[in-house]
C-alpha cells in the first residue's frame, strides 16, 4: 500500500491533471508558425489526400467496400530502393487513407505475382519484421522533420510500433500505443487496414496536413520500395524527407483523458525453504492530454509484471553490461529525453531510466524497488520539445547489494527535465537536468546542454550531422572533475558511412540517473564504412569496414585501451545470405585485478593482442535459418575462442522456435598466491537460450524464454501468456522459475518461482 508521506505528493500531481483549461491554448500566431523541418522539402514532396471516414467502413483487412471505393486519391505505386534505386517494383502497392475527427485508417493493397512465396512467420505484437514481407507507415504529426511515429504490419497481422529517435536515424521499438491492424491474403497478394485512434497520438494543433511515408518489403526478392524520397541515402524514419498527407479534419480529442486500472495477483516462493507468498494489488495509470500536442501521465503503485526479462550476456570484460529499458511507463515519450548526438551505451547515457526503481551491484543482477507514484509530461509546444518525469520509490528495510552486505533503501524521489528547441531546418538546441538518487545519496544532480546540426540536403541529397554537448553532475561522494563534454561529426549514407566522435569524461562524473561504463577518460572514435554495390547476379552489397576507438587517460598523456578493427570482407548476397571476416588489434591497461571467469583473474598491467573473426548468416526468409560467428586469437595474457550460433525454426506463422548458444573457451596466466608465479589456467563460459513463440492469433500469444549461463550457473525460464481481448484491454499470465547448478555435484537447486496474473483495461474520455 502507499505510504502516508506520498499521499500529498500524489494530490499535487492529480491537481495538474485537473487544472481548469489544462494548458494555455495555442494562439493563432503559434498555429501559423513556420514549419521549419517541413520547409526543407517543400516543392518536391509527393501529396496524398485523405478521404472522409464514415460509418460504412467494414474493418476486416480486405480493403474493400463502399468506404474505399469512394476514395479518389491514392498512392498508385511505390519506387524501388532495393535491388535497384529508382526502379519499378515486381508488384504494385496501392495505398489510401481515410480520416475523421476520431481516427485515421490506412489501407494498402500489396499485389504479388507469386502469393505462395510471401514470407510471413510472425503474428506477435512488437515482432521485428525486417526479415519478412511487411508494410511500414510513418507519420510526422508535428511536421517538424525530426520526430514521428512508425507503424508496421506483415501479411499475418503481426504489428510493430515505435518512435522516431536520434533525429530520424533510428526507431525506439520498445514504445507501444493503442491501435489495430487487420490483414487478408488472396491469389493477388495481400492487403492491410491499419486503424489509429487520434487519442493514441500527439500532434500539433491546427495542422491539416502531416508528414507521411510508406515503405514495402518483399523478402523473397530482397526488394524494398518507398513512396517519398526513394533513395538509399535516406531512411524511412527521416521524416524531413516524408511526403504530405493532406485534407485532414479538425481532430477531436474529447477530454483527452485515459484511465487504466490494473488488478494483479501473484504467488511466489522467493527463496529455498521460504513460505509461499500470496498477494494482490491494484495499480493505476492515468494520462491526460494537455492540448493535442502535450501528454501528462500519472502512475500509482506501478506493476511491471508483464515486462520481459533481460536477455543474458556473457561478460568477460572489466566493464558493466548494458540492458535496455523495457518498462512501459518510462518508454512513453522516450524520444524527447534523448540527449547528445552519438551518446549511447558504449560511452555515456546522461539519463538512463533503469536507475529508477531498480538497484543492484551490477546491471544484470538488479532487484526491483517498488514505485509508489510517478508523473510525466511530454510533448511539444510550438517548436519546443518538452519532457519531465518524476518518480517516488518505496522504502525497503533491507536490500542485498552483494552476498556479504545489505543496505536500507529509503523512500526516494527522482526525476528529469528535458527541453529541446527546434532550430534551423532540421536542427535542435536543448538542455537536460536530472535530480535524485535511488540509494538516497544527497546533493545528486546532473545538468547539461546539447546542440545538433542536421541536414538531409548536404551535397544535394545526403545526410550530414554535427553535434556538441556538455554535462556537469554532483553527489556527496563524488570528487575531482565532475564534467563531461563531446563532439560528433556524422555522415551516414549508403556508399560512405563515416563518423568521428570525441568525448571527455571526468573522474568525478558518475550521474545517479545515468549510465557511464568508463570515467576519467578521453575517448577518440572513428568509423568508416565503404559500401559499394557492384551489381551482377549474386552480390547485393560489399561492406568494407574500418574503425578505431582509443581510450586515453583524462589528460591525454597515455592510452588506457584501444581497438582497431578492419573488416575487408562483408558481403550481402542477392539471396539475403551474408558472410564476413575481420581482424582486430586490441590493447588494455587495467589498473587493478578483475575477474573474467570463476577464479580466473587478470592482473594489472599492459596487454596488447590480436583477434580474428568469421561470420556466416543465412537469409531469415527461409523456414530454417541460422547464424554462426567464430572469433579466435589472444586475449590479455592468454587466448580466447568464442563460438556463437543461432538456429531459427519457423514452420508456420503459428510456431517460432529460436535456439542460441555461446561458448567461450580460453587460457589465462594467473598469479598463484603461494609461489607468486604465473600459471596457465583453462576456463570455459557458456550461455544457452531457447525462445518459443506460439501465435494462436494476432491478439493471443504464448511466449517462453529459457536461459542458462555458467557465470551465474542459473537456469531461468520466463513464460508469458498475453491475450488482448480488446484494443484497450489485456490479460497477462506469467510464470517465472529459477534453478541454480551447485558447485561440486552439479545438481540443480531451487532458487525461486513466481506466478503473476495481471488484468488491465483503459477507459478513454
Amino acid at each position: 500500500m502507499l505510504s502516508k508521506r506520498v499521499v500529498p505528493w500524489i494530490f499535487i500531481i492529480v491537481l495538474i491533471f485537473l487544472l481548469p483549461g489544462q494548458m494555455p491554448a495555442q494562439t493563432e500566431e503559434e498555429e501559423g508558425e513556420d514549419e521549419e523541418g517541413a520547409e526543407a522539402f517543400v516543392g518536391t514532396r509527393p501529396v496524398l489526400r485523405a478521404g472522409t471516414l464514415g460509418s460504412d467502413l467494414h474493418f476486416d483487412g480486405n480493403m474493400n467496400g463502399p468506404a474505399w471505393w469512394a476514395v479518389t486519391d491514392s498512392i498508385a505505386d511505390l519506387i524501388t530502393i532495393e535491388p535497384e534505386e529508382g526502379g519499378v517494383p515486381a508488384g504494385r502497392t496501392v495505398v489510401k487513407v481515410l480520416a475523421n475527427r476520431n481516427e485515421i485508417v490506412v489501407g494498402a493493397r500489396c499485389y504479388d505475382k507469386d502469393p505462395r512465396g510471401i514470407v510471413s512467420f510472425s503474428k506477435a505484437r512488437d515482432t521485428e519484421l525486417d526479415e519478412e514481407d511487411h508494410l511500414v507507415i510513418v507519420l510526422d504529426t508535428f511536421q517538424d522533420g525530426r520526430s514521428g511515429y512508425v507503424f508496421a504490419v506483415n501479411p499475418s497481422g503481426a504489428r510493430f510500433d515505435g518512435l522516431v529517435i536520434e533525429q530520424g536515424e533510428d526507431v525506439n521499438s520498445d514504445w507501444d500505443t493503442i491501435w489495430e491492424a487487420m490483414t487478408s491474403q488472396d491469389d493477388k497478394g495481400w492487403s492491410a487496414e491499419i486503424r489509429i485512434p487520434i487519442k493514441s497520438l500527439n500532434f500539433k494543433k491546427g495542422l491539416t496536413e502531416w508528414g507521411f511515408n510508406v515503405q514495402r518489403r518483399v523478402q523473397r526478392l530482397q526488394e524494398t520500395s518507398r513512396w517519398s524520397s526513394p533513395t538509399r541515402d535516406q531512411e524511412i524514419e527521416q521524416t524531413s524527407r516524408a511526403g504530405l498527407l493532406t485534407n485532414l479534419p479538425n481532430f477531436d480529442l474529447g477530454r483527452g483523458l485515459s484511465i487504466r486500472p490494473a488488478v494483479s495477483g501473484r504467488t511466489r516462493k522467493p527463496e529455498p525453504g521460504a513460505e509461499t507468498d500470496y498477494e494482490g494489488d491494484l495499480s493505476l495509470d492515468i494520462t491526460q492530454k494537455l492540448g493535442p500536442n502535450l501528454l501528462s501521465a500519472l502512475t500509482a503503485n506501478t506493476d511491471f509484471a508483464e515486462t520481459e526479462v533481460d536477455v543474458r550476456q556473457i561478460n568477460l570484460t572489466r566493464f558493466p553490461v548494458y540492458f535496455p529499458e523495457k518498462r512501459t511507463f518510462f518508454l512513453e515519450g522516450a524520444d524527447i529525453f534523448e540527449f547528445g548526438l552519438g551518446l549511447d551505451e558504449d560511452n555515456l547515457q546522461p539519463f538512463f531510466s533503469r536507475r529508477i526503481g531498480l538497484l543492484g551491484s551490477t546491471e544484470d543482477d538488479q532487484t526491483q524497488i517498488p514505485i509508489n507514484v510517478g508523473g510525466k509530461i511530454n510533448g511539444r509546444l510550438g517548436n519546443t520539445n518538452l519532457g519531465a518525469l518524476v518518480a517516488n520509490t518505496r522504502k525497503v528495510e533491507e536490500f542485498a547489494v552483494t552476498e556479504d552486505s545489505t543496505i536500507r533503501v529509503q523512500s526516494t524521489t527522482m526525476g528529469t527535465v528535458r527541453i529541446k528547441q527546434n532550430v534551423l531546418e532540421e536542427s535542435s538546441l536543448g538542455m537536460l537536468a536530472n535530480f535524485g538518487d535511488q540509494q538516497g545519496r544527497s546533493a545528486s544532480w546532473t545538468a547539461g546542454v546539447d546542440f545538433t546540426y542536421r541536414t538531409s540536403s548536404f551535397l544535394n541529397d545526403k545526410t550530414f550531422l554535427v553535434g556538441v554537448w556538455g554535462l556537469l553532475n554532483n553527489r556527496e561522494d563524488l570528487e575531482g572533475d565532475k564534467s563531461a563534454y563531446g563532439l560528433r561529426i556524422d555522415y551516414p549514407n549508403d556508399l560512405f558511412d563515416v563518423n568521428f566522435t570525441t568525448l571527455r569524461i571526468g573522474e568525478g562524473f558518475d550521474p545517479s540517473l545515468g549510465f557511464v561504463p568508463r570515467k576519467n577518460v578521453h575517448i577518440w572514435d572513428f568509423t568508416g564504412d565503404f559500401k559499394p554495390r557492384p551489381g551482377g547476379a549474386w552480390i547485393r552489397q560489399m561492406v568494407h569496414e574500418f574503425s578505431f576507438r582509443l581510450y586515453n587517460n583524462h589528460s591525454n598523456s597515455a592510452w588506457e585501451s584501444y581497438a582497431l578493427l578492419i573488416r575487408p570482407l562483408d558481403w550481402i548476397l542477392e539471396s539475403g545470405d551474408r558472410f564476413d571476416a575481420g581482424i582486430e588489434w586490441v590493447g588494455d591497461r587495467p589498473p587493478e585485478e578483475f575477474e573474467i571467469s570463476d577464479e580466473v583473474n587478470v592482473a594489472p598491467g599492459s596487454y596488447e593482442w590480436q583477434r580474428y573473426s568469421l561470420g556466416v548468416s543465412s537469409a531469415q526468409k527461409r523456414k530454417i535459418s541460422a547464424e554462426v560467428r567464430w572469433e579466435t586469437g589472444n586475449y590479455y595474457n592468454g587466448e580466447l575462442n568464442t563460438l556463437e550460433a543461432t538456429l531459427a525454426l519457423k514452420p508456420s506463422s503459428f510456431l517460432t522456435l529460436e535456439l542460441s548458444g555461446e561458448r567461450n573457451t580460453g587460457k589465462a596466466k594467473v598469479l598463484e598466491d603461494e609461489s607468486e608465479e604465473f600459471i596457465e589456467q583453462d576456463f570455459t563460459e557458456e550461455l544457452f537460450g531457447a525462445r518459443l513463440q506460439l501465435n494462436f492469433s494476432a491478439n493471443f500469444q504464448l511466449s517462453s524464454l529459457t536461459q542458462y549461463d555458467t557465470q551465474s550457473r542459473e537456469l531461468g525460464s520466463n513464460n508469458k501468456l498475453r491475450w488482448t481481448f480488446h484494443p484497450l484491454g489485456d490479460i497477462f499470465l506469467v510464470y517465472n522459475h529459477n534453478l541454480i547448478r551447485r558447485v561440486g555435484d552439479n545438481r540443480w537447486k531451487f532458487v525461486s518461482n513466481e506466478l503473476p496474473v495481471k488484468i488491465q483495461y483503459a477507459w478513454r474520455f
